[in-house]
């Protein structure tokens, strides 16, 4: 059977269930006709007719099209309510028909409801924007170069983003960026890093909202500003989905399910997906001193990483009544990652070299993450007049046994090193959020409350072998317990209206209380931990932050498709766990990062002016913006006055509160959609920053410019197929320390719609010119203003790739494949954070 005609099915078995339940006595009807969009005059397949009794409303029946738009159905003749029905379009309503006799109904044409695609054009091969006054909305259009990629290669398509060569996401320029899903933060996302939005299928997304000057309905964190991922949730009567099988070289693959079933009275939805892969990469690092037993040290690491797991996604929305519903879902992870490293280090005396070493590291990590959410929505009438409860509890665990072992092979063959790392984190967060929204006319009130716990256990425990008993024994100065606690309540409120035609303004304020504590439990007591660490710090901290965070937001309308915005924002940073633990990495003996347990949340105060115009095939955007932030965080490289066994100078790398950092800069971005078979974007952001402070006598205070462009084109070719290519440069740029090289990157993609539209199939090709690597020099000075050494290094996280990937999808009209009607999240009130949107 044919997954594309088990609605029809489904329907035709569930009427005659019905027939033959009823009296024989009961008279039976058939209602025909034939449903086309009004534009096309294309026939709407599985577009729905819903007969609802008036003698007893909590009676209803039907049935749905069939591929020529066509549907024929049977039910008790009476008085009915008939509505026909399609996604993204305008209901056909016959109301009070007395139906005695069976009828045709003839050709019915529905049109789009342009007001609930948000007064926009949305087509399922195009990407749209949108401009709130709160944010840019970027509506994902077919995008081939994604197709069977992950949430981070997408991100990284998105004008204004950028994603390093680590998956570090920036928002113009700039890392302190907040990631949510669906308006939450989320273990969809991951726990204080971007690593999960690499196992997530990027066809799951709906659009990518953009938010630069976020409003008071939004958590103040990320001083960059906000990124909310919207995932898609079909609102589709019926059973459909799709299936996603890809792999490519180097190793991998995936496969990802989204499946939907949805009736009058409850949304079922679903995705299941597995992968494995073996992305490999390398470094190089080339350091030279200038006072030490050594003048020169390079390393040169190759990195063979097994990534495999999978990973689930499962909910029902059900309706309470027409206005209510409440929706619970249930997320897991499952991964289980082996990274094996190894560094070639090569020792020189002058420019003789004393010796050659080869370490190996290999890492096991089983990493297993569960949420569970609850939402409650009530939308009191159709004017927006809504309240929305949430709740979600996350945790995830990860088990990480690494061991390493370290050799002399030149001149001598000779075990230097052995060690064993047992690694146990655990972080539990639960989120604790009400939104409340009253329209009043052309004005919104709002107001919401949000309580955010994390909390965060690392046990960390070294093992060093003792050569000289020929056993391991634990290292009880580096193993510990660092328990670290984030704990946020907030409340806001903010107000939106228009003032004549043209003026809209959204005012909000949120307070914010903080709390980090964090606690070191260890053999040692506090003096010999800060001996041993090598730093001043609190091992037990507990601190206390109330902050007011006060929002502006306005935009004014020169015509219809042509707007100026203008807003203003206070955001603060919160340092995470791994920033504010003092306890060293060990990926390498000689170079090590640790945290920073004084390290106290960034402030910063931000400006954006944009302008928005529309033409017929031409969208142009662009903003000026300016940023003052104030304990900005910076990672600095110093030397710690320790050494190895064999007399290497140990570099740490540490983050510090500078004074302050102020960057500005502008954008533009085009989209272009000149004639049917070309479309084409692009965008060019500029940006300058300049930072003030000092860390240990040291000067860290810079200033540099720098810019990135992205360019991409999609070409409809001859017999159906579609090629698109993507372009991103960006330029060279420095902080205190290190200045890195520009980067270049294109990505290319080919696909072709076959089985009658119902499959895809697409070559794509990731980094074509295998470029995407970072390049960088670091000069680091004593107290004394003298040089002290320099680094080269460079970076590959993941070389080229080639994917081909193959998705099928059942019961989705082609027409509705894009974002046509995903106008909800995965499950849960829409995608926003707040109860509702005001866009003046």
């Amino acid at each position: 059977m044919k997954f594309r005609h088990f609605c029809f099915i489904a329907a035709t078995l569930f009427s005659a269930f019905i027939h033959a339940q009823r009296p024989n006595a009961e008279k039976q009807i058939t209602l025909t006709g034939t449903v086309i969009d009004s534009e096309t005059g294309e026939p709407l397949e599985y577009a729905t007719l819903v007969l609802q009794s008036i003698d007893n409303p909590e009676q209803v029946t039907g049935g749905v099209t069939d591929q020529t738009g066509t549907f024929s159905v049977e039910a008790p003749a009476g008085k009915y309510n008939v509505r026909v029905e399609y996604i993204s379009y305008r209901p056909y309503t016959l109301n009070n028909q007395n139906l005695t006799q069976s009828k045709d109904f003839g050709t019915i044409k529905l049109s789009l409801d342009v007001a609930q695609l948000d007064a926009v054009e949305v087509v399922g091969e195009k990407t749209t924007v949108e401009v709130r006054l709160d944010k840019k909305v970027y509506n994902i259009g077919k995008d081939l170069t994604t197709s069977g990629a992950t949430v981070s290669d997408a991100l990284s398509n998105v004008p204004s983003v950028t994603v390093d060569v680590e998956g570090a996401i920036s928002l113009r320029g700039n890392e302190n960026v907040r990631i949510l899903i669906n308006g939450k933060p989320s273990a969809l996302a991951g726990f204080g890093s971007t690593d999960a939005l690499r196992q997530l299928p990027a066809d799951a997304i709906e659009k990518v909202e953009v938010i630069t000057s976020p409003s008071a309905r939004y958590d103040a964190e990320g001083t960059a500003g906000i990124l909310n991922i919207v995932l898609k949730k079909e609102k589709t009567l019926g059973f459909n989905g799709s299936v996603n099988i890809n792999t490519g070289y180097p190793i991998n693959s995936r496969v990802n399910a989204n499946l939907n079933l949805r009736t009058n009275k409850f949304n079922l939805f679903t995705t299941l997906g597995h992968f494995y892969n073996e992305p490999p990469g390398y470094a190089y690092f080339d350091n030279t001193y200038f006072d030490s037993k050594f003048s020169r040290i390079t390393e040169d690491r190759d990195m063979n990483r097994l990534n495999k797991g999978v990973n689930a996604n499962i909910g029902m929305e059900y309706f309470l009544t027409d206005k209510s519903s409440i929706t619970g879902s249930f997320f897991t992870r499952f991964s289980d990652e082996q990274d094996g490293t190894e560094n070639n280090t090569t020792r020189y005396i002058d420019t003789d070299i004393d010796s050659r070493t080869l370490r190996r590291e290999i890492e096991n990590e089983d990493d297993n993450t569960y949420q569970y959410s609850l939402n409650y929505t009530n939308n009191f009438n159709d004017e927006g007049h809504k309240l929305t409860a949430d709740f979600q509890y996350s945790t995830d665990k990860e088990d990480v046994n690494t061991d390493i072992d370290e050799n002399q092979y030149y001149p001598d063959d000779e075990l230097i090193n052995l060690e064993k790392v047992t690694e146990v984190e655990k972080e539990n967060e639960y989120l604790l959020q009400a939104d409340y929204v009253l329209p009043m006319g052309d004005a919104q009130f709002e107001a919401g409350y949000r309580g955010n716990f994390e909390k965060n256990t690392n046990d960390y425990q070294l093992d060093t072998y003792n050569f000289s008993s020929g056993e391991f024994e634990t290292n009880y100065n580096l193993s510990n317990k660092f328990t670290y606690e984030q704990n946020v309540n907030a409340v806001y409120s903010q107000y939106g209206n228009k003032l004549g035609k043209k003026f809209s303004f959204l005012l909000g304020l949120r307070l914010e209380n903080t709390r980090l504590k964090g606690k070191v439990d260890s053999e040692l007591d506090d003096e010999q931990l800060i001996d041993t660490l090598g730093f001043d710090f609190d091992p037990d901290f507990d601190k206390n932050y109330l902050g007011l965070f006060p929002t502006v937001n306005l935009t004014y309308e020169i015509k219809e498709n042509e707007n100026i915005t203008l807003g203003y924002n206070r955001r603060i940073n919160r340092p995470r766990g791994w920033f504010v633990n003092p306890f060293p990495s060990r990926s390498s003996r000689a170079n090590i990062f640790q945290g920073n347990p004084d390290l106290e949340p960034a402030f910063s105060d931000a400006f954006d002016l944009g302008y928005l115009k529309r033409w017929e095939k031409l969208t142009l955007t662009s903003s000026i913006y300016y940023q003052r932030e104030t304990d900005a965080f910076e990672r600095v490289q110093t030397e710690t006055g320790q050494q190895t066994s064999d007399g290497i100078d140990i570099i740490r790398t540490i983050p510090i509160n500078l004074s302050t950092n102020q960057r500005f800069g502008g954008e533009v971005g085009v989209m272009y959609n000149a004639i049917k078979w070309l479309q084409f974007n692009g965008s060019f952001n500029f940006f300058k920053f300049n930072t003030d402070g000092e860390y240990q006598g040291v000067d860290y205070g810079t200033e540099s410019t720098s810019w990135f462009s992205r360019l991409s084109a999609k070409v409809d070719l001859p017999s159906s197929i579609d090629w698109q290519t993507n372009g991103f440069y960006m330029g060279p740029r420095q902080n205190s320390q290190t200045k890195s090289d520009g980067m270049m990157s294109i990505d290319m993609a080919f696909s072709k719609d076959i089985m009658g539209d119902n499959a895809t199939v697409s070559l794509n090709v990731s980094d074509l010119l295998n470029s995407r690597k970072r390049r960088s020099y670091t000069e680091s000075y004593d107290d004394m203003g003298n040089l002290s050494f320099t680094s080269d290094s460079e970076f590959q996280w993941r070389q080229r790739q080639f994917t081909v990937s193959f998705i099928y999808r059942f019961n989705q009209p082609k027409n509705q494949r894009g974002n046509r009607g995903n106008r909800n999240g995965g499950g849960n009130n829409g995608g926003d954070e707040g109860g509702g949107e005001f866009e003046g």
